[in-house]
């Protein structure tokens, strides 16, 4: 396998890892909501809107 796959690979099963650890119910309060949701939402929400932020942004800078 190549280098890379691996890191990718490594990276996804530490991510799984964290995300399954995390199972409480969090409050998150932003200006006047109040949201109560899980913790493995909350962090894959957060990884999602990361990865799409990384992906939009490195495609800005090739143009």
């Amino acid at each position: 396998m190549k280098p890379k796959t691996i890191i990718i690979l490594i990276l996804v099963v530490l991510t799984v890892i964290v995300i399954l650890q995390n199972t409480e119910m969090v409050a998150l309060q932003v200006l006047f909501w109040k949201i109560i949701m899980s913790q493995i939402i909350f962090i894959s929400f957060l990884l999602l809107v990361g990865f799409i932020m990384g992906f939009l942004v490195a495609t800005l800078v090739r143009r």
